[in-house]
């Protein structure tokens, strides 16, 4: 029996994710879309909306038995994965002490070990011609105050997809981190929790499905790094020439804390 070609979206309820669950829906090579996310809701909403194609699946991303059990359900589903993105993430606007320490492991699971633990997952049951795209952001350039700890998990996010990039040549697959300035989707409802010293100033905003579109464009293309738009390429560029104190100087000035 002929093994379908899938592609996984994680966090794919809302904003990015669901972006690019439109864009794939039609994507002819690919027989099913699995759905991931931690509101069930809005993802049997996607199998409405889109049809059967859709398949919904309700984790929770920080609880490592629940990655497990998704493991355990692709083994029985006869998938060949074309494309994996590994979209879920978020992160508080605030300092160090104005989230407990459930909230801080919490992100920190999310954003990097569920990264993580999906790609092991995934990586087997992908063929010569696949692609990992991974959701990494502008703030993982450098250090960033009062987002110390999305900053930082996006930095090992960029480091750790180019780095498999390299190693998953051999088996012709393509691993891109995605590294987008700020985003118009409700990331922000979930990052800002009224701090004093809390981020307000967002430069730049682009639309969810420009993202989208550029970051499939890329990794078809084999880059290891996606970036859109010149404000973010010249922070890149800046990132390996300024010193780290300088360019948190600068994030501080911008941002009026």
């Amino acid at each position: 029996m002929n093994k379908k070609n899938i592609a996984i979206i994680t966090g794919a309820g809302g904003g990015l994710g669901k972006e690019f669950v439109k864009l794939l829906f039609n994507n002819s090579e690919l027989d099913e879309i699995y759905a991931l996310g931690r509101n069930e809701e809005k993802l049997n909403s996607l199998a409405v909306d889109f049809g059967n194609k859709i398949k919904p699946y309700a984790i929770n991303l920080s609880n490592r038995e629940s990655i497990k059990e998704f493991g355990d359900y692709l083994k029985n589903q006869n998938a060949n994965i074309k494309i994996l993105i590994n979209n879920a993430g978020y992160a508080k606007f605030c300092s160090y002490d104005e989230i407990d320490l459930d909230e801080s492991l919490d992100m920190t699971d999310v954003n990097v070990n569920a990264v993580v633990a999906i790609g092991l997952i995934c990586i087997p049951l992908m063929s010569k011609g696949s692609h990992i795209i991974n959701i990494a952001s502008q703030a993982g350039f450098q250090p960033v105050p009062y987002m110390n700890i999305y900053a930082a998990t996006k930095a090992f996010v960029k480091n750790y997809s180019q780095a498999l990039n390299i190693e998953l040549k051999e088996k012709g697959i393509t691993v891109t981190a995605v590294c987008p300035g700020w985003i118009q989707t409700p990331f922000f409802d979930r990052a800002q929790i009224n701090s004093k010293k809390s981020l307000r100033h967002f430069w730049f905003t682009t639309a969810p499905d420009v993202i989208a579109k550029k970051a499939l464009h890329d990794a078809y293309k084999g880059k290891d790094i996606s970036i859109f738009g010149l404000y973010v390429n010249i922070c890149h560029i800046l990132s390996k020439i300024l010193p780290e104190k300088i360019i948190m100087k600068l994030w501080l000035w911008q941002q009026r804390i």
